[in-house]
């Protein structure tokens, strides 16, 4: 039967928080990097400035405030997938720093 004591289990539970801390990072600063500017939206953005122009040409104002909300949508769209990135890089701080009280309390 294994033994542990309370030592061993906290130094269990530190490396595992600083595990799941590197991960957290890493999966943050992949969603900061490579998501957050994607080719899906740089091919709406564009579609949507062909139609804006479009309705400027034609005069078709319905057009033109149907274009204007769906360019905020993906702006916002950005900024959610952005603020998703930062809140997994400051959550990994917070495993850090747990971990590190862990370590430093045995």
């Amino acid at each position: 039967m294994l033994t542990i004591n309370a030592n061993d289990f906290t130094l269990i539970l530190a490396i595992i928080l600083a595990a799941m801390g590197l991960i957290t990072f890493f999966v943050g600063i992949i969603i900061l990097a490579f998501k957050v500017k994607s080719d899906e939206f740089t091919s709406i953005t564009e579609q949507s400035a062909k139609l804006m122009e479009k309705g400027i040409v034609d005069n078709v104002s319905e057009l033109m405030g149907n274009t204007t909300s769906l360019l905020e949508t993906i702006n916002q769209m950005v900024k959610t997938k952005a603020g998703i990135g930062v809140f997994l890089v400051l959550i990994t701080f917070v495993l850090f720093g747990v971990a590190y009280y862990l370590i430093t309390g045995l």
